[in-house]
């Protein structure tokens, strides 16, 4: 009887742990079915780009996972029974139930309103591609001297600011920083950021929570009004919301709470990647919501599952953090290198060698998950034992 292996979601982190999964190991012995409503994978660190009307190349799952023997589950997930080991998906043919003996929960997150009054209806988001597909076609509607207002000072924010403002620099576009402009980063990259936002001709409101949006604009705490005939909001992310009503722990951000194999510390049959998992990093600080964690949690989620079925070791990579790689525009970057718990260091990279440098990044990880057997071993191990809910997560450390 073949070992029944669901992974649910396709992003990077799912489909890194199904191909990786499928190079482990002997298609006689398991399935692996991926679990996904679209039928292409979307490359979601470039959900800027699409805003302003640039084409992405198409990367059908057909053609990425032909050969490899995952097969692709077109449907939307509505459900996971953590004590029946059962998903409920709805797909072309109307509901349908998946049974399963090992679960990977990579459902990731999507845009997260804040609880902002007004968000909800007036903002546009970059979470996912009918987000930034919605806001591509209000930006192309936009005449010359209308505004544009991006809230939210991290990575996804300035990346909107500045893609926009080069693409369309007849637009007024701003930014809105909940604190000072780039304060995480070394003073070398706040530096280049002032300067490339100074250049684009972006207007930064520092320390300027926003408490309101309305059809022509946000208000902030302290008072200020930012006009913007667009508002895109950026400030964080909320973890798909399927776990939380699970029996599997869950953490108060809905999280499944992970040990380091990326296994559920409740439940020894699922594991959980990328944002949708509350995993431990260096200094036993949590991994950020990010592709830089969520890869790697899932090269560690398959070789820990491939491990266990196979009886062999089980590998302990640690994972950590080298940089932050931030686009400003097609023409300027900022690589700013950390430390292994993800703090700024005095190094960093600017300029047009960092613009090259983030995009052989995001290059690389959409490379990764198109050719998910490529560069690995290529021996397949048999299994030699089904999972159990009796193996303890903490064999992990043994």
């Amino acid at each position: 009887m073949q070992h029944r292996i669901v992974v649910l979601g396709a992003g990077y982190t799912g489909a890194t742990a199904a191909g990786r999964l499928a190079k482990r190991l002997h298609r006689e012995d398991v399935t692996i079915t991926l679990v996904n409503p679209e039928p292409d994978f979307v490359e979601r660190v470039r959900m800027h780009q699409v805003a302003t009307g640039q084409d992405l190349k198409p990367r059908p799952f057909s053609e990425m996972f032909a050969g490899t023997g995952v097969e692709l589950e077109l449907a939307k997930v509505t459900a996971v029974d953590a004590d029946r080991r059962t998903v409920s998906v709805t797909g072309a043919d109307g509901p349908a139930e998946l049974a399963y003996d090992t679960l990977v929960y990579a459902l990731g997150s999507g845009w997260n309103d804040g609880d902002v009054p007004g968000t909800a209806v007036h903002a546009d988001e970059l979470a996912s591609r009918p987000g930034a597909r919605r806001l591509r076609d209000r930006l192309a509607a936009l005449d010359a001297g209308m505004h544009v207002a991006v809230v939210g000072g991290g990575l996804t924010g300035l990346e909107a600011a500045t893609e926009i403002a080069e693409a369309r620099p007849e637009l007024n576009v701003s930014l809105a920083a909940h604190g000072a402009l780039g304060d995480w980063l070394s003073e070398k990259g706040r530096a280049h950021l002032r300067k490339v936002t100074d250049r684009l001709g972006i207007e930064v409101h520092e320390h300027a929570a926003v408490t309101a949006v309305t059809a022509d604009g946000v208000t902030t705490a302290d008072g200020r009004t930012v006009p913007a005939a667009v508002t895109v909001w950026t400030t964080g992310f909320a973890v798909h919301p399927i776990a939380r009503a699970t029996t599997l722990e869950v953490t108060d951000r809905g999280q499944i709470v992970v040990d380091s194999t990326m296994r559920s510390v409740s439940h020894s049959d699922v594991y959980a990647v990328g944002d949708a998992a509350m995993a431990i990093g260096p200094q036993d600080k949590p991994l950020r919501m990010s592709c830089a964690s969520g890869v790697p949690m899932a090269w560690q989620a398959a070789d820990a599952i491939a491990a266990r079925l196979t009886g062999t070791k089980i590998p302990q990579v640690s994972i950590r953090y080298f940089q932050q790689c931030v686009s400003l525009g097609r023409r300027e970057g900022l690589i700013q290198f950390v430390t292994a718990d993800d703090r700024a260091v005095d190094r960093a990279l600017t300029g047009r060698v960092a613009a090259l440098y983030k995009e052989l990044i995001c290059k690389g990880a959409a490379w990764g998950v198109a050719n998910p057997t490529v560069g690995m071993p290529s021996r397949r191990r048999r299994v030699v034992r089904q999972e159990t809910q009796d193996l303890a997560p903490a064999e992990a450390t043994a």
